[in-house]
């Protein structure tokens, strides 16, 4: 049996052949830079690597990594048929879902009805799904949510301190994100402690496009970063992070434009790009600040500080703690980053 991973964030797509027979992977790749004008799709199979550029947008990736892993002369499989399912990351699950689920129209529908839980990911992922579902009809689909992980949060920790009716008419509470990752790393952290899971306080960073932190006490997640959305936390590529709430009134009255124009203002136009007017990457943050970018170097410091602060918070929360573990792009790459906090 082979399955087919993939993982749709805001801006990268990543995805894995699994055979299942032992578990080995025998086909991945990134597709990174999605939003941006030199979007690519990488391919590593069989110690070869390739990069397939021009890319520009998570459908255009998709299709190519299909096309990509079913060729003639570099493909891992001999065609779509080979693939006995798909497992697919989504963001959002809400108070919906707190477990996986096969794919079927009323998942759609929920996925599609907390995007605005998750705008730039459920949408993504939803991408993901559908060409899924239209390319291979017959292969069932499965979706496993990151905001799962998180529902061992204390309620002292996801309430939110505002009128206790529009919290439970509305669902408003803090949810958090990538929480399928904050569970893997934990896991493995733990094998490599040599202790069980349990037994184990960790932190856990994933910093890529999107950053959260989360507080994990003898192997469950108690608090995290990210909030109702995955705008609130620490600043991010193009996502403000945390911010004072009156800030949506003052720019919309400010730039003369509705709330939920401010919202995607501070979803998509803030952040590490807002910051640095540069670029949403690090890599081109990097760039800039040998150059001597001022704007640059000021947004990955408001990153390493605030990803300190929140790791100081957390430090306080749990007492004691096992190991302090880095996860996505920017936390695997930024060596300074880590340094730092």
């Amino acid at each position: 049996m082979k399955i087919l991973v993939i993982n749709a964030g805001s801006s990268t797509l990543k995805y894995q052949i699994i055979d299942m027979s032992n578990e080995s992977v025998i086909a991945k790749g990134n597709c990174e830079r999605l939003n941006l004008k030199d979007g690519f799709v990488g391919y590593k199979c069989n110690g070869k690597e390739y990069k397939f550029e021009g890319i520009t947008g998570h459908e255009q990736a998709l299709k190519k990594v299909l096309e990509v892993l079913t060729d003639k002369n570099i493909g891992a499989i001999k065609s779509l048929d080979e693939i006995s399912a798909v497992a697919h990351r989504v963001v959002m699950g809400g108070w919906l879902y707190s477990e996986s689920v096969l794919v079927d129209k009323k998942v759609i529908r929920d996925i599609e009805k907390l995007a605005d839980l998750a705008p730039l990911h459920n949408p993504a992922n939803l991408i993901g799904i559908k060409a899924c579902m239209k390319i291979m009809k017959n292969v069932p689909n499965v979706v496993v949510f990151d905001t799962a992980y998180h529902q061992t949060m204390p309620d002292y920790a996801y309430t939110y301190p505002i009128n206790k009716k529009d919290i439970k008419k509305y669902n408003i509470r803090r949810y958090g994100a990538h929480g399928t990752s904050h569970k893997f790393v934990a896991e493995e952290a733990a094998k490599l402690l040599n202790k069980k899971l349990e037994d184990c306080n960790f932190i856990t960073c994933h910093m890529g496009g999107g950053c959260s932190i989360t507080a994990i006490e003898k192997g469950k997640s108690i608090d995290t970063s990210m909030g109702l959305t995955p705008l609130d936390g620490v600043i991010m590529g193009t996502r403000s992070g945390a911010i004072d709430p009156t800030i949506v009134d003052f720019l919309a009255q400010k730039k003369g434009i509705s709330s939920s124009e401010v919202i995607t203002y501070l979803n998509k136009e803030s952040g590490i790009l807002g910051v640095s007017g540069v670029s949403s990457d690090l890599r081109s943050i990097n760039a800039e600040i040998e150059k001597g970018n001022h704007d640059a170097k000021l947004a990955l410091d408001i990153l390493k500080y605030q990803t300190k602060k929140f790791i100081g918070a957390y430090m306080a929360i749990l007492g004691h703690v096992d190991a302090i573990i880095f996860t996505g792009g920017v936390g695997e790459n930024q060596e300074d980053l880590r340094e730092y906090a």
